[in-house]
């Protein structure tokens, strides 16, 4: 009876993937594709199926998965799995030890809209990405533009992955597509770009670990083995503050560039962005 309760409390997208969870724990077979999602969607009334499988923390899984610790992972060409172990899927972001007063003079388009992009437009004209991954503190040389951060604008690609959830499953994933905020490029370094708002206590790590393993595969090539030197990771999340935004980095790579679970926190910063407009 408080089982159902529960469920009823729930919303229909975490009624949807309760339900294909339970479809799967009786058919002892984790692996689902989109036309249950769909199915199932139909069922509950869940209009957006495409929405129905993505939890970028893990306050979005269903009670039934959190209470037998399963997540979700992405597999490629419409195809799920739930796995064992919700801590090596979602990281939890670590606590923010340095703080920087980042002085600057507010845009017209800083603040017009709250999306992904604006936030990593705001930290990109600032030269806060480029003072975190670089750490550069003067302008660089604009009249040169091989000696200054090359920027990569969001985008979508599909790409052919493999890789291994721990030392026990193996991964093949197919034309799975990968999106990525934002990519910087400087002397042979990548920085790639996730972006939030609020204040998210997790991430789920294939947000950025796919983005990470399709440019190391990139970096396995020939041509491209000894131009790129370095993958990081970062993660930017814009907070409200009385009378000011900050933006809060993180960044990581993986200590295994075959393994989703070898996830390594390097560095975060807050900037807090002080308003210096002139009158």
């Amino acid at each position: 009876m408080a089982a159902k309760k529960i469920f009823k409390k729930e919303n229909k997208k975490k009624k949807v993937l309760s339900v294909i969870f339970k479809i799967c724990k009786n058919k002892n077979d984790f692996i689902f594709d989109n036309d249950l999602v769909k199915a199932v969607s139909k069922r509950i009334g869940f209009q957006n199926h495409f929405d129905a499988t993505k939890l970028d923390t893990k306050e979005k899984l269903p009670i039934a998965l959190q209470k037998e610790d399963f997540a979700l992972i992405h597999l490629g060409s419409g195809k799920h799995q739930f796995v064992k172990n919700i801590e090596k899927i979602y990281h939890n972001f670590e606590p923010i030890k340095k703080v920087i007063d980042w002085q600057y003079r507010k845009s017209i388009l800083n603040q017009y809209n709250t999306s992904e992009s604006n936030i990593l437009s705001v930290a990109n004209n600032q030269r806060i990405l480029h003072h975190f991954l670089f750490g550069q503190d003067k302008e660089f040389d604009n009249s040169d533009i091989d000696s200054r951060p090359k920027t990569y604008f969001p985008h979508r690609t599909k790409a052919n992955l493999e890789y291994s959830f721990g030392k026990n499953i193996g991964l093949k994933l197919n034309n799975v597509q990968i999106e990525i905020d934002l990519t910087v490029e400087f002397n042979g370094k990548i920085g790639i770009f996730e972006a939030k708002n609020g204040k998210p206590t997790n991430f789920s790590v294939y947000q950025i670990y796919h983005p990470f393993l399709y440019y190391w595969q990139a970096k396995q090539k020939p041509e491209l083995k000894i131009k790129i030197k370095e993958i990081v990771c970062i993660y930017v999340v814009r907070e409200k503050q009385k009378g000011f935004d900050a933006l809060n980095l993180y960044a990581y790579t993986f200590t295994n560039p075959q393994d989703i679970t070898s996830i390594k926190f390097l560095k975060s910063v807050r900037y807090n962005l002080i308003n210096q407009n002139r009158k």
